[in-house]
């Protein structure tokens, strides 16, 4: 192999890796933010097990198996994979009514989706959310990870019912929380050189163990040692009656897993000011989901508090994504005991701190300044995060979006008349947007019954948009028709142009400065030639 090539596959696996070049320090710091990843990751993946009713192994190797192959192959360097909250909150019914072996097979065929969604570019669609709900969705995804922390200030008591800490045991959670928070905040300001919560992490363990501290540890949740996770076939019938159980979630597990890895996608490019793959990522979630379904996992999406405790630390390439996946599998084989003495404390301050990280705190000084739907819709889609999942709250707040711009929009639709010098025909100058929502103001802005016997219609400063927008111009050409008017209509493009002389009561005026756009829908392949 020649020096040239051997320069030129260097320079294609640091493009692969990140961002970042792997020097030496690079990879120290890359590791260490794997290892902090990693242990914020073990009691996540148990407590999302436990929800979703199925065994913590179930939710850690889900963890290993979907944060490896994401961090191999997804289209973000530093982004961080694993079981979640808002899958586990969808699986959970199915579990109880069907059994984990048809949780495994929906896994499967959610992974399938997502590999079609990738394919076929579906990733694009994510631009379609807008900025107030981008941030509705980052505070309502900080409340939610704020309020999946308290958990671990309650215990089981003597009836098996949840119940809160008080006393001693309180003070000391409290306390422990607070100095790692503390710490977090304080070693950045000493040394960049180990990641601020492993840092953390490790001071208050030590410090724990040292004084023999009474307080929940990670081993109080659950043993995670093991073996490595095998191959294994979910045992199901293969017939239709199990496709119909299965597909609806799998539909839903999908649609949710890519929502929430895209927004992630999303939220770290603003972060770190550069662009991720979102068709790749979609790839790579749905490859992950069929290896882990077979794997008997429960499937998983990118995790947006572990991703912000990865960049936040440091994390820039691909390297912290594998380091994380590969210290949680050495936590299951080797290190459980070890692992299993991290108080909960840490864990918990370690997500508080991702809690503020995360919450856009300009938010309440936008408010006043941006106009009232935005508020509206930045604020919804917050709670509707928080009462519901991330995937329903996104949905609502494009949907609500859209409504408010056709709203919007609607009003600005305005049409001037004049009388034509020398023919006396009466003018109508068209400016806006005509589509669905204008369809009827523009309707209302003529004159039919007083107009003179020729009518002119210019479109040259407006755009006609869709099938609406169509039938409101051969409305208003009948209108006119039934009085006995010629209507003449200019400046359109020719796909209306096309449509609307078919109906043969009007007249449209061709013109070599006749717009040129294509229709909201395919009118073209549906009547013919002419499309553009």
């Amino acid at each position: 192999m020649s020096v040239g090539e051997t320069t030129n596959l260097k320079d294609r696996f640091a493009a692969y890796m990140g961002e970042e070049p792997l020097t030496p320090t690079r990879v120290k710091t890359e590791v260490l933010c794997g290892l902090t990843v990693a242990l914020a990751l073990v009691p996540e993946a148990v407590a999302f097990a436990f929800v979703a009713h199925v065994h913590p192994l179930v939710g850690l190797y889900a963890a290993f198996i979907v944060g490896l192959i994401t961090a191999l192959s997804g289209g973000r360097p530093g982004m961080i994979s694993g079981a979640t909250g808002a899958l586990a909150v969808v699986m959970v019914s199915l579990v109880v009514q069907h059994g984990v072996e048809y949780l495994f097979a929906t896994v499967v065929l959610m992974g399938i989706l997502q590999l079609l969604a990738g394919v076929f570019h579906l990733g694009k669609f994510i631009r379609m959310v807008p900025r107030p709900v981008m941030l509705g969705f980052v505070n309502g995804l900080a409340i939610v990870i704020f309020l999946a922390q308290l958990s671990q200030f309650k215990v089981e008591g003597p009836d098996g019912v949840q119940q809160w800490l008080t006393g001693v045991p309180l003070m000391v959670m409290l306390g422990l929380v607070l100095l790692t928070m503390l710490l977090i905040y304080l070693v950045p300001k000493f040394t960049s050189a180990v990641p601020a919560p492993l840092v953390a992490i490790l001071a208050v363990s030590l410090l724990v163990i040292f004084f023999q501290l009474d307080t929940r540890t990670v081993g109080d949740l659950a043993e995670i040692g093991a073996g490595l996770p095998s191959f294994h076939l979910p045992s199901v019938p293969l017939n239709f009656e199990t496709l119909k159980i299965i597909i609806p979630y799998s539909l839903i597990l999908a649609a949710i897993g890519l929502i929430e890895s895209l927004l992630t996608l999303n939220l770290v490019n603003d972060k770190l000011e550069t662009r991720g793959g979102a068709s790749k990522e979609c790839v790579a979630q749905g490859a992950a989901n069929v290896v882990s379904g077979f794997f008997s996992s429960m499937g998983g999406c990118a995790m947006i508090g572990q991703t912000m405790i990865n960049v936040s630390s440091g994390g820039r390439t691909r390297l912290s994504g594998l380091a994380a996946a590969l210290f949680l599998l050495s936590f299951i084989l080797f290190a459980s005991g070890l692992i299993e003495q991290i108080p909960l404390a840490a864990l918990v301050g370690v997500m508080f701190m991702v809690v503020i990280g995360t919450f856009a705190w300009d938010t309440f000084q936008m408010l006043p300044k941006i106009p009232w739907t935005d508020a509206f819709v930045l604020i919804l889609v917050s709670l509707v995060t928080v009462v519901t999942d991330l995937a329903i709250a996104v949905v609502v707040g494009v949907i609500v979006s859209a409504l408010v711009f056709a709203w919007e929009s609607a009003k600005h639709i305005q049409v001037r008349d004049c009388i034509q010098e020398g023919t006396g025909a009466k003018v109508y100058h068209v400016t806006g947007q005509l589509f669905f929502s204008s369809s009827a103001e523009f309707q209302d802005a003529f004159d039919t019954q007083n107009d003179p016997d020729q009518v002119i219609i210019d479109f040259k400063n407006a755009r006609v948009w869709d099938h609406s927008a169509l039938e409101a111009i051969e409305a208003l050409a009948a209108r006119y028709d039934g009085y006995g008017k010629r209507l003449v209509l200019r400046h359109l493009s020719r796909d209306c142009q096309m449509l609307l002389e078919r109906s043969g009561m009007l007249i449209v005026d061709k013109d070599s400065d006749d717009p040129v756009y294509g229709l909201g829908v395919d009118y073209a392949s549906k009547y013919g030639n002419g499309g553009h």
